[in-house]
């Protein structure tokens, strides 16, 4: 009877050792899964909202845009503005309006392009002066990007209804950029823009 119990005995403990050798290794294989996927798994999401946040203020960065400010403003000159300045931004950069300005000449609220020239007629200023040659009997053209409904009717061919489409065009899509872009507004064919094409000037 020793004898068989200490058989059996034995054989217990190659099983208790069994199992603690099993125990060990799926311990040992968890551990390394847990590493495998720490590796693979995506970065913090710290780090991926820094990098999402650097990429959307690369792609909200403004352009910069040069305007030339002339005319009755204290300060006249070249300055740099944002895509989203408007003309009144930028006559603020000039140091205001003169006491001699005609504000109603101008178009305060209208988004300013590249290269746009912004002139601010004194009071009695009919349109604004076009540099040109020396004719002294060349008649001023009409700046149609802020000339005001009165002085758009000037333009030959131009009724009260034409002037108002243009300015509600310039008001709704900007500044005209070119004089072809008067093909766009409702009533303005190929026709009548030949007529206008020397009476009008885009600044």
């Amino acid at each position: 009877m020793w004898q068989w119990g200490k058989k059996y005995e034995k054989q217990w403990y190659v099983l208790a050792l069994i199992a603690i050798v099993a125990t060990v290794i799926f311990i040992y294989s968890d551990r390394e899964q847990e590493q495998s996927f720490a590796l693979t798994a995506d970065p913090p999401l710290e780090q991926k909202n820094a990098a999402e946040m650097n990429e959307e203020q690369e792609q909200q960065q403004p352009i910069a845009l040069f305007v030339d400010v002339k005319g009755a403003v204290a300060r006249p000159g070249v300055y740099e503005v944002t895509e989203h300045a408007r003309v009144k931004d930028v006559i603020a950069m000039a140091g205001g309006l003169t006491k001699e300005a005609d504000h109603t000449k101008v178009n305060l609220a209208a988004k300013v392009h590249d290269e746009m020239i912004i002139y601010v007629p004194a009071k009695g200023e009919v349109s604004a002066p076009v540099p040109s040659g020396d004719s002294q009997e060349e008649k001023p053209k009409i700046d149609i990007n802020s000339a005001s409904l009165e002085e758009i009717q000037k333009i030959q061919g131009i009724g009260p209804a034409k002037a108002a489409a243009i300015i509600a065009y310039r008001e709704e899509h900007g500044p005209f950029r070119k004089i072809e872009d008067l093909l766009n507004v409702s009533g303005i064919g190929e026709k009548s823009l030949e007529k206008m094409k020397e009476q009008i000037i885009i600044r």
